[in-house]
Parts: C-alpha cells; structure tokens; sequence
C-alpha cells in the first residue's frame, strides 16, 4: 500500500499580520483511518500515527522529489498568490482623492 501525501504552502493566519510560517512547503500524510469518538472522554481518536508526521521544505521541487523518492503518491495543492495594491501614506491627503 502505497502512502498517500499531500504537499502544500500554508496560508497566512488570520490573527496575524505576517508571513513567517508561508514560507516553506509542507508534506502531510492524508488520514488512512477513520477518526473515533472515545466515550468516556469525548476526544477524537485514530489509529493512524502517520497523521502525526509533519515536513517542511524550502521548495515545493524538493517536497515532490522527497515523495518520489519514497514512493509516496502525492497532490500538490498550490498556494493563491495574494495580490497587495502598494500605497503611500502620503496618497491619503491627496487634493484631487474623491471622498
């Protein structure tokens, strides 16, 4: 049996303003094993420790060279490129700026 990987950039945080963790790309097994309900805690639970695995790269390239390498199969899910519109402050108080 053949793992199954997903390789991907993550995305910005929403309760942050940075882009320090979106650097890199990740490959993370997809889950083999459905996820069960412990009674008596309540907690999810699953059998699967490839779940807990987790690696990063500097290019998605070596992601995909890593997964071949090991004969893994393999999704790349590609990043949305976010688009900025560059201000200036100064553009603010602009005399012709429609209010």
């Amino acid at each position: 049996m053949t793992a199954k990987v997903r390789i991907y950039r993550p995305s910005k945080t929403a309760t942050q303003s940075g882009l320090a963790n979106t650097r890199h790309w990740v490959l993370e097994y997809e889950s083999q094993d459905a996820r069960v309900i412990d009674p008596l805690m309540g907690w999810t639970s699953s059998g699967d420790t490839t779940q807990q695995i987790c690696l990063r790269f500097e290019s998605r390239d070596q992601a995909i060279a890593f997964a071949l390498k090991n004969g893994m199969e393999f999704r790349v899910d590609e990043p949305h490129v976010q688009r900025t519109n560059l201000k200036s402050y100064a553009a603010n108080f602009r005399n012709d700026k429609i209010s």
